[in-house]
């Protein structure tokens, strides 16, 4: 599948200079495609890919106060009319897939439940200390998240609404019995 979305140099050149303001430089890579996370999204909302897309690659390796601090550092392209997207998912064990037996709809286990919670809760509470230390602070988060590669986008999401952004959540869903796609809204 392609998402032909225009990028924008401009765009890419002024985040990748407050980035490296912030001291999270990093490269351009004109090479590789738009992942996933950023074309099923934007191919949702903007069927005709009529916007420019620029992505920010997530680093697993760095974890979430590295993508907070990342979000912070480009949070004034709010102002500008940038929309700074974090897509990826609440929870994301696809270890734990076979539990649906296939069935879409099928009804998430208790470790889902208790983990989403508490992230919603975090979240709507402002607990950033708590979220940045989720790993250790959230009930199942490891079961949820063997890999943090699908929430770190949250985080990047998080720190580009600021330090008072209120969080609200706009949507909320199970697939699968394991994978919450809850969406978030931060004003």
């Amino acid at each position: 599948m392609t998402y032909p979305a225009p990028g924008s140099d401009g765009l890419a050149r002024q985040v990748l200079e407050q980035l490296s303001s912030a001291g999270l430089a990093g490269g351009v890579d004109h090479q590789r495609g738009l992942d996933h996370g950023a074309w099923v999204p934007a191919l949702i909302a903007w069927p005709q890919a009529d916007i420019p897309v620029v992505q920010l690659s997530v680093q697993t390796d760095l974890g979430p106060a590295h993508h907070l601090a990342l979000g912070a550092a480009i949070a004034d392209l709010r102002a500008q009319g940038v929309l700074v997207i974090g897509s990826g998912s609440f929870t994301h064990d696809l270890s734990s897939l076979r539990l649906s037996g296939g069935q879409i709809d099928a009804a998430e286990p208790g470790w889902v439940t208790v983990f989403a919670d508490w992230f919603h809760q975090a979240l709507v509470e402002g607990r950033h200390d708590d979220l940045l230390h989720y790993r250790t602070c959230a009930p199942e988060a490891v079961h949820n998240h063997p890999t943090e590669e699908h929430i770190l986008p949250l985080f990047a999401a998080l720190g580009a609404a600021g330090s008072n952004a209120k969080a609200t959540r706009i949507h909320q869903s199970t697939s699968y019995a394991i994978l919450r796609m809850d969406a978030y809204r931060f004003d």
